[in-house]
């Protein structure tokens, strides 16, 4: 299987306050890595340092395609925590659009291919009966299922996903667990979570982290007896 992303020991800090160190992670094609561990230790900078949003003090990140490695890759990322002005006048379809901005020239119409995953991930993130509705008026659920959207229609290689349990609501949680796999079949996928109950169901690795790297395995080994003796590496309250 060919890797997409190889991070080869990793330290990453904010001014002289080292946030990851030594961290090697490896992301395969198709892969589906869940990433977990405490609050504040390090799995938003892990992201970071993956979107070129904060470069490492030591060791490297490689980007891969095809067995070559190249400078970039598409990835889709969706925040844990996203600020968004709702009196902006933009409706539902518009906003999962701007997800294809960069494939189209300035103050040209999107093609017909386009307005087609358009259409298609605005009935995929069950949104149809309001694709013309201002974000204004929609629910925090449903402004955060626009803002997936946003991040999936550029079919992107990698789809980075922050803290999911803290934006999907109830009623859309089994859909959105069905849209995952759906996604997983084209896309590689990185979950990032404390909760236990969200990533073990769904994800074929996890990686443990808490400033390094505790471990890296299949999900057929990462068993519940695991967690128990990593107490102090992961938050178990919710699990």
């Amino acid at each position: 299987m060919n890797k997409l992303i190889a991070i080869e020991h990793v330290t990453a800090a904010y001014g002289q306050k080292a946030v990851l160190q030594d961290v090697t992670v490896t992301l395969f094609e198709h892969d589906f890595l869940g990433i977990i561990g405490p609050n504040g230790g390090g799995k938003t900078t892990l992201l970071k340092v993956i979107l070129g949003l904060l470069r490492p003090v030591a060791g490297a990140i490689r980007f891969y395609q095809n067995g070559r490695e190249v400078p970039s890759l598409n990835i889709g990322y969706l925040p844990q925590a996203n600020q968004v002005d709702r009196k902006f006048p933009i409706c539902v379809r518009e906003v999962i659009a701007s997800g294809l901005a960069a494939e189209k020239p300035w103050f040209r119409p999107f093609s017909r291919e386009q307005n087609r995953r358009i259409d298609d991930v605005v009935r995929q993130m069950g949104l149809g009966a309001l694709a013309g509705r201002p974000i204004g008026e929609l629910s925090g659920g449903q402004l955060q299922r626009v803002l997936l959207g946003r991040s999936i229609v550029s079919r992107p290689q990698v789809l980075i996903l922050d803290e999911p349990s803290s934006y999907v609501d109830k009623r859309f949680e089994s859909h959105f667990n069905g849209l995952l796999e759906e996604i997983s079949k084209e896309s590689a996928v990185i979950l990032v979570s404390h909760d236990m109950r969200m990533v073990l169901p769904m994800v074929k690795h996890i990686a443990c982290v808490n400033e390094t790297l505790r471990y890296h395995v299949p999900t057929d080994v990462f068993t519940k007896n695991q967690l128990e003796l990593d107490k102090e590496w992961v938050d178990l309250r919710r699990y």
